[in-house]
């Protein structure tokens, strides 16, 4: 089978005994980078020395096939450097072919950088999503923001620190400067900070250089203050304008915290109602 194998995100003390114990028993392992992995056998006391295959961004998907090939008679361990292989590393295609194929693939769960920001960010975390990294192009970057303005849930991004005061003042250009974010630098390890406040606040502060592994948390929006009736109007304008129906009542609940459902199955009556009427002969 494919076991994709969360490591420390820093501190060696979260190496769980199911991944140590893995690492002593793996015959081959496939990472992210095999220089890192080896370090981490080292550190860990683990004497094993298995195969070392390289899996990373530029051979994944030439690589895959022949991973999967492996998984059909022995056990392959896939490392990412740091966290849980396929968030934001690579992993994604070999669990893709390993399932086209009907090998297994299962997990031994562990660190992660983004629920660990979560968790410290003082932001809600009933409803999150995980956006990766930034575009590294300031207008592909004000482009996606733009997009996420109105998303209600809270979201998580990685970002390396060189970026970081451009892609925060980015932020603040489109969530707003008062929007509550927390920047979370070098979590687990020694010098771990975690700085919250508004968007526009943090923006100044990055603007000095930071250092680190970085994760940004950014709050959600907040619901629009608009009536249901309004809310129906702007489903049937986002249909009228080619739209799926339910895709339109998805985002126009999500942007003023009425029921998706409901608007739904308003819109469809009122559809339904506009069809129905007979047209008024032209004079």
């Amino acid at each position: 089978m494919i076991i994709l194998a969360a490591t420390p995100i820093g501190n060696l003390g979260d190496a769980s005994v199911r991944l140590i114990d893995a690492l002593r028993s793996a015959t081959v392992i496939a990472a992210e980078d095999t220089r890192t992995t080896q370090r981490l056998l080292a550190a860990l006391h683990v004497e094993n020395r298995p195969r070392l295959i390289a899996l990373h961004d530029h051979n994944e998907k030439a690589q895959a096939a022949m991973l999967v090939d492996l998984a059909r008679d022995t056990d392959v361990l896939l490392l990412s450097d740091a966290g849980m292989p396929t968030v934001s590393d690579p992993g994604y295609g070999v669990v893709a072919a390993a399932a086209d194929a009907g090998v297994e693939v299962t997990a031994i769960p562990g660190p992660s950088a983004v629920v660990t920001a979560l968790a410290v960010s003082g932001l809600p975390t009933d409803r999150f999503t995980f956006e990766g990294f930034a575009p590294r192009k300031a207008g592909e970057r004000a482009t996606v923001f733009g997009a996420l303005a109105g998303e209600p849930r809270t979201m998580v991004f990685f970002e390396a620190p060189s970026r970081l005061a451009a892609t925060l003042t980015a932020m603040a250009d489109a969530f707003g400067v008062d929007r509550p974010a927390a920047v979370c630098r070098e979590l687990t390890k020694l010098h771990e900070e975690v700085r919250r406040g508004p968007l526009g606040d943090l923006a100044a502060w990055a603007a000095d250089g930071v250092r680190g592994e970085i994760v940004v948390v950014v709050g959600g929006a907040a619901a629009r203050e608009v009536p249901f009736d309004g809310a129906v109007e702007q489903v049937a304008s986002l249909v009228a304008s080619g739209i799926r129906l339910k895709d339109a009542a998805s985002e126009v609940a999500s942007a003023t915290g009425h029921s998706k459902r409901e608007l739904y199955a308003a819109a469809l009556s009122r559809r339904d109602r506009h069809i129905a009427e007979p047209s008024t002969p032209a004079d």
